[in-house]
């Protein structure tokens, strides 16, 4: 029988198990919905029916201006974009082919300043310095970025890691490292420690199946309890010398799962058990061919990836025309086999994670949040190396615990659910409104408190894939503001400063891809970068958005938001969002006390005329007036519907005259 390269059913699943040039359109010219002052979005929503196209299909936008739409250059069309990390006035979007270089000093012109085509799985991002990290983790992946892919079993040519470029010319990346992992990286978290500026330190998640130790010496993939090397149940922790990034090496595997048990789960909906069933009876019935992946069932091989597999029987062969009957079986008969050489092990029924998806770190706070399989993790990052888990939560209601973001000052944690593996349909009508989103939580004493659920609010078709995916906080002052990617839901945002009752408050959306079938396209990641909305469209390229002012987000407030500047960032390296002083995070206050009836109105305006008169004057006029109204704050605060706001108004205006020169 010829054998068939492992690399093409990898890249024929890739998308099913990872789920795990310049802007040629702007929306410029499209504001936004008139009366966007409004807090009541349209009814009927005008997400619902938008019409299907690849570049061309319908949008609602609510909240948002669109400032540009930019397709992928031409060696990433048509492979699927990953996440993003930002260095300067640049995004680096990654993709499964490798990761463009945009330079976004004008969002609404952005203009590629480098391809760098290296084809891995996933190819998530992480920068900091001179220095970006990119994940590597399916087979196919090759040390030297070749696009030939690895077909042999056991290969020295073979990626699964991490690899590390020096972008001091960020045109031309050099490669300058790699890390070998066993399990190689799905994803990978940065920790730049603020007490080792020598050092950084890359927490890696694998997923994948638990490589040969004879192409990487000292993997196994045992039980714990009978092989205590397992490249199961740990993460791996990597040091990276920032002078000299080459000797990064592992450093430690913390075992962070050791005694967590099988978490409950809900399976699927019935609808979507006979759906599938009859599905997979009906592909049966004319031939197709079928995958078992453990821990998942059935699945159907597409026939766009059957032929590409038959295709690479043929040619190992070395025949030519269509595939035969001997073929097909051949191909039957290989499946099985490289299904197994692709998973690993499954774990004893009674046994939780194995891994994690994501890390979220965030160091100026010592703690991370980990989104791993059954479970979301609280861990203890004060010691990088050897983090520590501190509490563990895990919810019927959730399929895949995915990501995890926390609010400014480290008192929630928000964990979202990629029920379905982000490949599927997950916001239909008939979906839960449970299954599938987000979940609060309030951290208290170092443990957990569930609060509410979260999930994009309006149904999406059975030809979008859709469940929540990656987003990070907006930097609106004193409230927990976030933009989240919902795959082909579009892009939602919303306000979880209230724990118990998030609300969404501004939105993006297209029709599908194809109004008669599911294809995969959608946000992978939205992410807020100093004063602008960038979003990662795994097919139609690298959308960039700014709020809009309405009756949830002021002027003030998104003014205050866009003086945050970042010099760079990782949103799974979660840093500490500061506001300089300014007139805008005063008058955000305001806005926030008159929303909120938390200052008597006719405060309010005294309070508002005073600034605007300090804001004239200069010097030590401008310091004096900005003094009195700080006193002046102080003493209304104790009778304010607000007095914590009014009191954190007060330090901000009494900042803004230690500003003042």
């Amino acid at each position: 029988m010829p054998s068939v390269p492992l690399r093409s059913l990898s890249l024929a699943l890739g998308l099913w198990s990872a789920a795990c040039a310049h802007s040629t359109s702007s929306g410029a010219d499209n504001p936004g919905p008139k009366g966007s002052t409004s807090t009541t979005a349209a009814s009927p929503d005008p997400r619902v029916g938008l019409r299907a196209g690849k570049m061309d299909a319908a949008e609602a936008v609510w909240n948002l201006r669109v400032l540009s739409k930019t397709p992928p250059s031409q060696q990433f069309v048509d492979e699927s974009n990953s996440d993003l990390a930002f260095k300067d006035h640049y995004a680096i979007q990654g993709n499964y082919n490798g990761y463009q270089v945009w330079d976004i000093t004008d969002p609404r012109k952005p203009a590629l300043t480098t391809a760098y085509l290296c084809p891995a799985s996933q190819s998530d991002v992480s920068v900091y310095q001179n220095l970006l990290f990119v994940s590597g983790e399916n087979l196919a992946a090759r040390l030297d970025c070749g696009t030939e892919g690895v077909a042999d079993t056991v290969s020295s040519e073979r990626l699964r890691g991490l690899r590390i470029f020096d972008i001091s010319d960020i045109a031309h990346p050099k490669n300058v490292g790699n890390v070998q992992t066993c399990r190689g990286s799905h994803t990978h978290s940065l920790l730049v420690d603020p007490r080792d500026p020598e050092n950084v330190y890359v927490y890696i998640s694998g997923s994948s199946s638990v490589r040969s130790s004879s192409e990487l010496p000292g993997c196994t993939s045992g039980m714990p309890d009978q092989d205590p090397n397992s490249a199961l149940f740990r993460i791996e922790v990597i040091k990276v010398p920032l002078a000299h990034p080459e000797q990064a090496a592992i450093v430690s595997s913390p075992r962070i799962f050791n005694n967590l048990t099988a978490p409950p789960r809900h399976g699927e909906t019935q609808q979507d058990s006979l759906a599938r069933a009859k599905a997979l009876a009906d592909a049966k019935a004319r031939g197709a061919f079928i995958a078992s992946m453990p821990g998942h069932g059935d699945m159907v091989l597409s026939d766009e990836d059957s032929a590409a597999l038959l295709d690479e029987i043929v040619k190992a062969r070395n025949g030519s025309g269509p595939p035969t009957a001997a073929d097909s079986a051949a191909l039957r008969q290989a499946i099985p086999g490289m299904m197994a050489a692709m998973m690993s092990p499954q774990a004893d029924s009674g046994s939780g994670p194995t891994q994690c998806h994501d890390i979220t770190l965030y160091p100026a706070i010592g703690l991370a949040g980990g989104a791993c399989e059954g479970y979301g993790l609280l861990l203890d990052i004060k010691d990088p190396t050897h983090p520590a888990r501190i509490a563990a939560v895990s919810d019927s209601n959730f399929s895949y615990w995915h990501s995890a973001t926390f609010n400014n000052d480290g008192t929630k944690v928000l964990f979202s659910d990629e029920w379905g593996g982000g490949g599927q349909p997950k916001c239909r009508k008939t979906d839960p409104r449970d299954w599938g989103a987000d979940a609060i939580f309030t951290i208290s004493d170092r443990t957990m408190q569930f609060q509410s659920y979260y999930k994009l609010p309006t149904p999406q078709t059975p030809q979008e894939n859709c469940v929540a995916h990656n987003g990070s906080l907006v930097p609106i002052p004193g409230r927990d503001v976030m933009v989240q990617a919902w795959y082909q839901g579009g892009l939602s945002v919303f306000d979880w400063t209230d724990a118990k009752h998030p609300k969404e408050i501004a939105f993006f959306d297209r029709g599908p891809m194809d109004s008669t079938r599911m294809e995969f396209a959608g946000y992978w990641s939205t992410y807020w970068y100093n004063g602008v909305i960038v979003g990662s469209e795994a097919v139609r390229g690298l959308d960039i958005f700014e709020l809009t002012p309405s009756g949830f987000i002021s002027q003030n407030e998104i003014d205050a938001a866009k003086t945050v500047h970042l010099d760079y960032l990782n949103v799974q390296g979660q840093p500490k969002l500061v506001w300089p002083p300014s007139f805008a995070l005063a008058r955000a206050y305001l806005d926030q006390l008159e929303r909120s009836k938390g200052l008597d109105q006719g405060q309010l305006s005294a309070a508002r005329k005073e600034l605007a008169g300090a804001e004239k004057a200069s010097g030590t006029a401008r310091q004096d007036a900005l003094t009195k109204l700080a006193t002046e704050l102080d003493g209304e605060a104790g009778g304010a519907g607000d007095a914590a706001k009014v009191r954190t108004l007060a330090g901000a205006v009494r900042q803004l005259a230690g500003a003042t020169t």
